[in-house]
């Protein structure tokens, strides 16, 4: 055998081995998603009557991330940013007429954009979707057609749907009953239960979720966990009826705390944890204006629907054990589309090169190496960038004192600004004395929206008759 050619196979077998032992050094990846869940909810974060010892111990044993951020303050352009690792304003996933995706929706998530699952899938992962979704209902833009190998959930909100016979105005959240909302249970593209029975939806995700991992516990996976709670109407088990000091939302809370635990020891049982990186977090802030149906923001301002940090910031935990250090509280700075990076590079993957992705890869950061390759935070209320963060300080450019619907914005020349790590309430405007931060942070504003390029919005486009 000619010694060059001998030279040129052991060059490829060593290629394929490093390959391999790159795939087999992979971890797998859980997202856990909150749907409207406060920064204040969780007993880690603050909540004196929640019980959540489950994510407590997450946090304990993982890091507990303090200023994390999603895409946008509402439900269907939130997740489309987890999901491409783009702000939504890239996708057409937002709109300023219409803030989500509803039932007479006929667009979704596009096809030119690259999931979190079909990123995983190209390197081998096996995917699954449990939950709510909100990206789309109609089978293109269902999780089966965005890289996901299995579905069942609920496609959009679990208040959409709303019988023509239920109680008009807000009294059926008051007193919720199941057969208010006609909301479909999915399995992939087929219907398996309609009206979805919301008191055992969150029991069944779980089940659901566990034999995902529980199946593919030989091969690498991605299992993606949005709850569709707690969410108004709110909904909970038997078994978990009256648990709670906080009433039917702490109910509701401390039922998920249950389901987020038992994500962590099915992986202990399996052997899997250390080779499994689990991230939870949720959409956007609580709906406050449902009172003690919705969450608390905690000591930040605001909440769903508005860009005040109570709208944006969320309680997050990232968990790896033997990976990421236990015991850890992070101030440094993440969002949601960090998520989709860190994922596809610890899956080694490479990002598209025809796009501008948002996220960065917090690898080092998670592990207490190296601070946050992320220096800056968008604020996006539809298509309108609303606020900045760098570093420290927050300007804001617009603003809306509650979520209400469409609330009128009150324009700031000069911005408004804000120390967040000394004002995290964001009540003290201190922009008469940084002239210069204004100055820095309009420069960046100026140079983001440069790379914005306007695509139709996919929130717009009317179901087909």
């Amino acid at each position: 055998m000619p010694f060059r050619f001998l030279l040129s196979l052991i060059a490829v077998f060593s290629f394929s081995n490093v390959e391999l032992a790159a795939k087999a050094d992979s971890p797998n990846i859980v997202v856990i998603f909150c749907d409207d869940l406060g920064y204040g909810d969780l007993g880690c974060f603050g909540h004196p009557t929640i019980k959540t010892p489950n994510l407590n111990r997450m946090a304990t044993e993982g890091v507990r991330l303090t200023q994390f951020y999603v895409g946008a303050p509402v439900c269907t352009p939130s997740r489309a940013a987890l999901m491409t690792g783009r702000l939504p304003i890239r996708s057409g996933m937002c709109s300023d007429k219409r803030r989500v995706l509803f039932p007479d929706s006929g667009g979704g998530i596009p096809a030119s954009e690259v999931t979190l699952a079909e990123g995983l899938k190209q390197q081998g992962y096996a995917t699954a979707c449990v939950g709510k979704w909100h990206l789309g209902h109609l089978p293109q833009f269902l999780p089966t057609s965005n890289g996901f190998d299995s579905y069942f959930g609920i496609p959009y909100s679990n208040d959409m749907d709303r019988v023509n016979d239920a109680p008009r105005g807000r009294e059926p959240f008051w007193n919720p009953k199941v057969e208010y909302w006609n909301v479909p249970l999915m399995r992939n593209l087929e219907i398996a239960e309609r009206p979805a029975d919301q008191t055992t939806i969150t029991r069944r995700y779980t089940e659901e979720a566990i034999s995902f991992i529980t199946k593919n516990k030989d091969e690498k996976f991605f299992l993606y966990l949005p709850h569709s709670l707690p969410h108004v109407p709110l909904f909970r088990s038997k078994e978990f009826e009256g648990r709670s000091l906080r009433g039917l939302y702490g109910d509701v809370i401390e039922e998920i705390d249950w389901s987020v635990g038992q994500v962590p020891q099915t992986l202990r049982d399996l052997k899997l944890d250390q080779n499994t990186i689990v991230w939870f977090t949720s959409d956007n802030g609580p709906w406050l204006t449902f009172n003690d149906h919705g969450g608390s923001a905690g000591l930040l301002r605001e909440g769903k629907g508005t860009t005040w940090d109570g709208g944006m910031r969320e309680p997050s935990i990232c968990w790896w054990p033997g990976t990421i250090p236990a015991g850890q509280v992070s101030a440094e700075l993440g969002t949601t589309m960090d998520i989709y990076s860190t994922s596809l590079a610890l899956a080694g993957a490479k990002l598209e090169k025809d796009r501008i992705v948002d996220g960065y890869d917090l690898t080092e950061s998670l592990k207490g190496k190296s601070k946050s390759p992320r220096e800056i935070v968008y604020y996006y209320r539809g298509t309108k960038l609303m606020a900045l963060r760098k570093g420290p300080w927050k300007a804001h450019f617009a603003t809306q004192e509650s979520y209400t619907g469409n609330n009128k914005l009150t324009e700031h020349d000069p911005p408004v600004l804000y120390n967040l790590e000394v004002d995290p309430s964001e009540k003290w405007d201190v922009a008469d004395q940084h002239a210069d931060v204004i100055a820095e942070i309009k420069v960046a504003a100026e140079a983001h929206k440069a790379t914005v390029v306007a695509v139709p919005s996919q929130l717009e486009i009317p179901l087909s008759k």
